[in-house]
């Protein structure tokens, strides 16, 4: 008959007993029904014996914490590795037994869990500096508008760490992991948004980016400095994700990048709006910034304690409980808070859209009307003002294509009446005729610039583009 075979979610376990307390250990692994070999322990020191046996995964952290709660006490030794494989009948009973399904049916135990939140977080030099040279090549990816670098930013950042070791800390009632995880994550963002004001203004002194530009028109950065609710989406998964990874054993790496990138693009945005004197962007960035902190690490601390995640000692759960509850109070509080600028520019983000789509069908009407017949509408733009972080909507630009040398009269007169209604305030309605030339055997444009005599709130302009054939 074949024997039974466990090739996954499989821990070997060691503990170093000591004097007075073998009788104690091994009754406990018998009343389990664990599997167990034992030898003395030679070495004269406080120690009788050394115990070893193989777990399954979730049998890790009650295991343990019977072996405390029998008295083992706080010197006995206790190593806990991956296992490849068991072979074992008596093993194969003693998952079934663990075997509780949900959330808590494969999880790592406690004292694991604490163990890798330890070992994502290096120390605080290479932190440092790891977290510095992320802060160069995304501010270096923002500027140059590469999303390519900004990437490459994600990827050497090490901001999981402490951002699941901050969690851990509160869940488990453990104060110095807590404390280390938020020292590091404050300091890690401080350092982002310092170096990237740093080399955000070694660039634009050495004239590498003109100091005269909208630098936040820039599309890796203009969608960190407006920010809008889907960016709490990001935050969120992260969040749930890297706790996920951390508790099931899957890729730390991956999730680790979603999590910087919930940070470090938006720090260094807030750095180079900064150094550009734009600080209404820079307030923008910095509360997307805020925003995904605390939807990190408030998703990560409810899926932590929803996992079953608790102190070891049965007086320490109300505790933990309490503090649980307090920090998550807090978070949500703060998010709810710094949710209103989100929520406003998601809400000017669809009334462009809306407005986009109303005007694109109103200038096709107008056009279509015989009067029009030479005229083609060749782009409907909105654009919104310059007030960051709360934009709104300035402008509607039409580009409209023409064969005659100057504006049409009353058209532009005739294109407002038609969009303004399905705007919610006064807007400017600017038309711009284009006037194509030929020039050989293709088109050219010729640049030049009128107006006709519209309304304050209608504008016309005659573009005609510099000579450059088109093919």
């Amino acid at each position: 008959m074949r024997r039974p075979t466990v090739t996954a979610g499989v821990r070997y376990v060691e503990i170093t007993i000591p004097d007075g307390r073998r009788n104690v250990v091994l009754n406990t692994l018998e009343d389990e029904g664990i599997d167990y070999v034992v030898f003395d322990e030679t070495s004269s020191r406080e120690y009788t014996a050394v115990a070893r046996f193989s777990l399954p995964t979730q049998a890790v952290e009650p295991v343990l914490d019977r072996l405390y709660e029998a008295g083992i006490g706080e010197d006995a030794g206790v190593v806990v590795i991956d296992a490849e494989t068991v072979v074992s009948q008596k093993f194969t009973r003693l998952r079934e037994q663990y075997k509780r399904g949900g959330l808590e049916g494969e999880r790592i135990s406690r004292q694991v869990l604490r163990t890798k939140a330890d070992e994502l977080t290096p120390g605080f030099p290479i932190y440092a500096t790891m977290v510095l040279i992320s802060a160069v090549v995304a501010t270096a990816g923002l500027l140059l508008d590469s999303p390519a670098v900004v990437v490459g930013s994600m990827v050497i950042a090490p901001l999981i760490g402490p951002a699941l070791a901050t969690n851990i800390g509160v869940v488990i009632a453990d104060d110095d992991l807590r404390s280390t995880g938020l020292v590091y994550q404050v300091v890690g963002i401080t350092l982002v948004v310092a170096g990237s004001i740093a080399l955000a203004t070694a660039a634009r002194v050495a004239g590498l980016e003109p100091a005269g530009i909208d630098i936040v028109a820039v599309a890796e950065l203009e969608e960190r400095v407006t920010p809008n609710v889907l960016s709490l989406a990001v935050a969120l998964g992260a969040g749930i994700a890297g706790v996920m990874s951390l508790t099931r054993g899957f890729s730390e790496a991956i999730v680790g990048v979603m999590i910087a990138a919930a940070l470090i693009p938006p720090a260094a945005a807030t750095g180079i709006a900064t150094a550009w004197g734009m600080y209404g962007a820079a307030a923008g960035a910095a509360v997307l910034v805020l925003v995904n902190l605390l939807a990190i690490n408030l998703a990560g601390l409810l899926t932590l304690w929803i996992a079953g995640y608790r102190p070891r000692g049965l007086f320490d759960v109300p505790a933990a409980r309490r503090q649980t509850i307090t920090y998550a109070s807090l978070m949500t509080l703060a998010v709810l808070l710094l949710l209103v600028p989100l929520v406003s520019a998601t809400l000017i983000d669809l009334q462009t859209t809306q407005l986009e789509s109303d005007a694109n069908d109103e200038v096709d009407a107008v056009l279509a009307e015989p009067a029009y017949d030479d005229l083609e509408a060749e782009e409907v733009e909105i654009e919104l003002d310059n007030d960051y972080p709360l934009r709104s909507i300035d402008r509607v630009v039409v580009v409209v294509t023409s064969d005659d040398f100057g504006p049409v009269q009353g058209l532009t007169d005739r294109l407002y009446a038609a969009i303004a209604p399905h705007a919610a305030e006064p807007i400017v309605v600017e038309v711009q005729f284009v006037v194509a030339e030929q020039e050989g055997d293709g088109e050219a444009r010729r640049i030049a610039t009128a107006s006709d005599d519209s309304g304050p709130r209608r504008l016309s302009t005659l573009t005609i583009a510099a000579p450059s054939v088109v093919q």
